[in-house]
C-alpha cells in the first residue's frame, strides 16, 4: 500500500494544487477522439476501491460500453430523452436548449455505465435501514473521486443524465437489482476551461456558495 501523509501534513503546494483541481474539474461534452491509455484509465478506476461506501458495501458496478450496437442504443436513448426534455421548454428557453451540446457520446473514446447494486449483500445492510439511498450516494462519491483522478491526468469526464435508465439497463442486460447512476463519457477535452459550459452558454450562473442555515 502506498504511504500517505497524515492529516494536517500535506504541503501548502499540494493543498493549492488540490484547490486548483477542484476548480478545473468540469463536465466535458466536447472530446477529442484520441484513445485513452489503458494503464492510466485502470489507475483512475482504482478510485472506486478507495471511495467511501455505506457499511463498506461497495455497491458500484461498471459496464464498459464498447460495441457499436450498444453505443448506438445508448445514443438513441439519449436522443429520445433529449427530444422529450426539449418539448418541456417554451420560448427563449426552448431555443437556447436546442443549441446546447449536452453529451459527448458520439466522440468520447471511453464510455462507462455505472450502476448501484441495490441487492448487494456486502456491508450486511449497515447504514441503509433508514436511508437506503445511501447506497446510491456511495456510487456518486466513487464517481466523483474517479472524476478528480481523471482530471489530474488531463482526461475529461461528461456525466450524461438525459437518459431513460430502465431502457438503458435493459439494453445492457444488467442484473435486475442494478440501478443506473451515471453514464460517463471519458476522453481528452477539445479545449480547457474552468468555467462551466452551461454558464458560458448563458443557460445558468453558478452560485458563489450554497446557503448555510443555522438552527
Amino acid at each position: 500500500m502506498t504511504p500517505f501523509a497524515p492529516a494536517g501534513q500535506f504541503s501548502t503546494a499540494f493543498r493549492n494544487d488540490f484547490a486548483t483541481l477542484l476548480r478545473w474539474r468540469r463536465d466535458v461534452r466536447r472530446f477529442r477522439t484520441d484513445p485513452v491509455d489503458p494503464a492510466t484509465l485502470a489507475r483512475c478506476l482504482d478510485a472506486f476501491t478507495l471511495s467511501p461506501s455505506v457499511g463498506l458495501s461497495q455497491p458500484s458496478r461498471i459496464v464498459r460500453v464498447q460495441s457499436a450496437a450498444m453505443r448506438q442504443a445508448a445514443l438513441d436513448n439519449f436522443e429520445a430523452a433529449n427530444a422529450r426534455a426539449l418539448a418541456g421548454y417554451e420560448g427563449d428557453a426552448a431555443r437556447k436548449y436546442a443549441t446546447l451540446k449536452l453529451a459527448g457520446m458520439r466522440e468520447a473514446p471511453v464510455q462507462l455505465a455505472v450502476f448501484c447494486d441495490e441487492a448487494t449483500r456486502s456491508g450486511k445492510g449497515l447504514g441503509i435501514q433508514t436511508m437506503p439511498e445511501m447506497l446510491r450516494y456511495s456510487v456518486v462519491s466513487a464517481i466523483m473521486q474517479f472524476w478528480l483522478m481523471l482530471r489530474a491526468e488531463g482526461i475529461g469526464l461528461g456525466w450524461v443524465s438525459i437518459l431513460e435508465p430502465e431502457a438503458l439497463s435493459a439494453a445492457l442486460a444488467v442484473p435486475a437489482g442494478w440501478r443506473l447512476v451515471g453514464y460517463l463519457c471519458i476522453g481528452y477535452p477539445e479545449a480547457q476551461s474552468e468555467e462551466p459550459e452551461l454558464q458560458a452558454e448563458g443557460w445558468e450562473t453558478r452560485a458563489a456558495c450554497p446557503e448555510i442555515l443555522e438552527r
